[in-house]
């Protein structure tokens, strides 16, 4: 397993010896626009026609799924993604999830997170929110969570493959590169950097 390693180039290394598990584990940047959108549209149609929701209980239920996945992305990113387990198994298994990334971070088919991976979380996610706010207010909200978790994925893309000229997304790219390649035990809002500054997590202002 790769130790202290980065890799500026858009390549990757092989993680299992088994070519159906290798190629889980890969994916093309389009498959989670291509996977979520069409069920993010049918979760609103859902809402608005089969249930008839008022449009201000769809809109701020939208919104509050795309801030509950910003928070979401934040935790996931520092306490799951970034937990080294103390045993050899354990780092084994904090490679495959995340620390191939950062080893190899401009590798464009494992910059997305993978359906293998995505598809199970967000069934979790689902049930869980649906215990939480019933079965009609769930489909708003996981909407706008779905949308917040493809906002993230392809920001994480872009943040890696695309040339950045406005100061928005400067700023969003210059805070993932400093996680990368200046300390990787801050900065971890990817697509929304806001809450390492609300949390305390965010780098230190240069004087």
């Amino acid at each position: 397993m790769a130790k202290n390693f980065v890799s500026n180039k858009d390549e990757t290394v092989r993680m299992f010896n088994n070519n159906f598990l290798e190629s889980l584990s890969r994916v093309h940047p389009s498959v989670p626009v291509i996977i979520y959108l069409p069920i993010i549209a049918y979760m609103l149609y859902l809402a608005v026609w089969q249930h008839q929701l008022y449009f201000l209980n769809i809109a701020g239920l939208f919104l509050f799924g795309i801030l509950v996945w910003s928070i979401t992305e934040y935790i996931l990113h520092r306490f799951v993604f970034h937990f080294i387990p103390k045993s050899q198994f354990g780092e084994k298994i904090h490679f495959i999830f995340h620390g191939v990334h950062h080893d190899y971070p401009n590798d464009s088919r494992r910059l997305v997170m993978p359906p293998s991976v995505s598809i199970p979380l967000a069934l979790f996610f689902y049930f869980l929110f649906q215990l939480i706010l019933g079965s009609v207010f769930i489909f708003p909200f996981f909407a706008g969570f779905l949308l917040g978790y493809l906002f993230y994925d392809i920001t994480h893309y872009a943040i890696h493959h695309f040339n950045m000229h406005s100061k928005f997304w400067l700023a969003i790219k210059n805070h993932h590169m400093k996680h990368h390649y200046q300390d990787s035990t801050k900065g971890f809002g990817v697509s929304t950097p806001i809450w390492d500054s609300i949390i305390g997590s965010n780098f230190p202002e240069k004087k």
